[in-house]
Parts: C-alpha cells; structure tokens; sequence
C-alpha cells in the first residue's frame, strides 16, 4: 500500500485523529477499527507520536478517561483514550477497561500456603522439630510458625548438635513421637555429616527419626542476600567465628554477643515470607514438616 493514500499527519491543522482521518486510514486499510478495552499489561502503541507501552493504569482526569503506558526502560506517558492507537500492528479504539466482579481473595501465610481462616492452634503433639540454635528456631518461627501452630509442632533449638544421639535417646522416639533435625552445613565431609548418620542409626530412630540439613556454614546465609545489599555473603575463613565474621564484613558492631544479637535482628527483620529465604532451606523444612505431621 503506497503512503500517498494515508492522511499527510504533518500537515494536519489538528493534533490527533480525527474522523475524517480515521475515515481515510479505513479507506486505505480495508479494516474495521475494533474497540479494544485497555486491559492492564497490554501491550499499544500510540500512534502519533510511536510510544509503544503497557497499560500500568486508567483514570479519569478532568471528564476524560486516560490511558498510562510504560515502555520497555520503565517510563510513562498518558494519552486519552480514543482512537489512534494500534495494537499488534491494527487500528483500535481504546476504550475503558470493563470492571468485572471482585474474585475471592486467597490469603496466604509467610510459607506460601493457604491461609485457614480463625483456625486455632492446635494442641501441641509428641511430636517436635528441632534446629541447631535460636537463630534457626526464629527463622523457621517467621516463616513458618503460622502453619506450625495449626499443625501441633513445636520448634526447638538443640544448641549444637554435638550429643544429638544421646539427644534421641533421651527423647525416646516412636510412630506417634517423631522427630525431624534440621542440621546446619550438611555437606560431604563436614562433621554434620558424620552426626547425621549416627542419629538415623540411633535405638528407636528407623522410621521415626529424618536428619535433614542445609549446604550453608551458619543459617544467616540461608536469607537471600540482595535482601541487605549483597551480591552474595562474605567469605569468613574457617578459623574465625562466621557471625563475627559477617557482621565485620558488612561493617557491623561486632565485638560483643549483644552485637551479635543485634546483627541478627537486622538481617531477622528483611525476611517476610519464604521468598526471602534460599531453596535449599525452604525444601528441607517443607520435608522435615511433612515428617512430622504424617498421621498414622
């Protein structure tokens, strides 16, 4: 189609299209101009002036409704809604989105499941989850401590896992009283490692004992960095304590346990749900979650 049968938009009096120019744009084209509601995410293009946006919003604006499109690099601009807008390469009137019916909101907790509307907590069963320290206990707490009270489970800090067998056997396990451990730095090699395998050999362990870890040195780590600024988490070397350490290489008052305490609030206070946290953390809980809860 030659451009000389289009309307010569440069020498137009008036800015916009008008009837007569749309008249002549449906001449030349062949095709009907469609109303399109200016749903939000779709993607126009307006075509005096070539911005090629999504629909962020419509409002009305002195009697007049306005369409807001923002392009690829994140700006906006506003036209009026109307005609002279294309939309994968058509002619359409761009009109008002049309309001439909609210759909029923579905809460969700910080873990990511579906909210129970006035549950109660449950009465706490035999059953426990236990985590190496405090830290690890709050963490699971904020995440997941929703869906653990409806459960009946109950978190609890071991304080290092040194004597987790003799833990066991204290606790005395059995179908209706298991327990899921939730071990830090659980790699090849490491003496995690070694005390997992001990406690799934333990009296009374088989079937009712689920020693799970994560790949990280300290549960800190298990929050996803970007959440304070960082690319990624310091490297501590071996012969320095890994809180210290971090909060040292982050520029934290570090010297003393209240700093320590202090730290961790702060890091503790960026995580809100489990989009926060890494998923090598979130799968072992979910399991050792599932463990625990079974119903005989």
């Amino acid at each position: 189609m030659s451009d000389s049968h289009l309307p010569d938009r440069r020498s137009s009096p008036t800015r916009g299209w008008g009837a007569q120019d749309l008249s002549s744009l449906r001449q030349a084209q062949q095709v009907t101009v469609h109303p399109l509601p200016a749903e939000h995410g779709t993607v126009i293009e307006e075509v005096e002036s070539g911005w090629v946006g999504a629909v962020v919003s419509v409002e009305a604006s002195g009697g007049v409704h306005v369409v807001s499109l923002e392009d690829r690099l994140g700006r906006v601009r506003s036209f009026p809604l109307g005609y002279g807008f294309l939309f994968e390469g058509r002619p359409v009137e761009l009109t008002a989105p049309v309001r439909r019916a609210a759909a029923p909101i579905t809460t969700r907790t910080a873990s990511g499941s579906v909210a129970v509307a006035d549950a109660r907590a449950r009465v706490a069963r035999a059953s426990r989850i236990w985590v190496e320290g405090t830290h690890d206990a709050e963490l699971v707490e904020k995440v997941w401590g929703e869906d653990l009270r409806i459960e009946g489970i109950v978190v609890e800090p071991l304080h290092g896992a040194d004597d987790l067998v003799g833990a066991i056997r204290e606790f005395q396990p059995g179908p209706r009283r298991r327990v899921g451990v939730l071990l830090d730095h659980l790699v090849p090699g490491s003496k995690e490692t070694r005390i997992a395998r001990e406690a799934m050999q333990a009296p009374g362990a088989a079937g009712n004992i689920l020693v799970l870890g994560h790949p990280y040195v300290d549960v800190w780590q298990a929050v996803k960095p970007h959440l304070l600024g960082l690319p990624r988490w310091p490297d501590i070397p071996r012969s320095e304590d890994i809180k210290v350490g971090t909060l040292r290489a982050l520029g934290w008052p570090h010297s003393q346990q209240r700093d320590i305490a202090q730290g961790w609030k702060r890091i503790l206070a960026q995580v809100t749900s489990y989009a926060d946290l890494e998923p090598s953390l979130l799968g072992r809980v979910e399991e050792l979650i599932d463990f625990v809860t079974v119903e005989d």
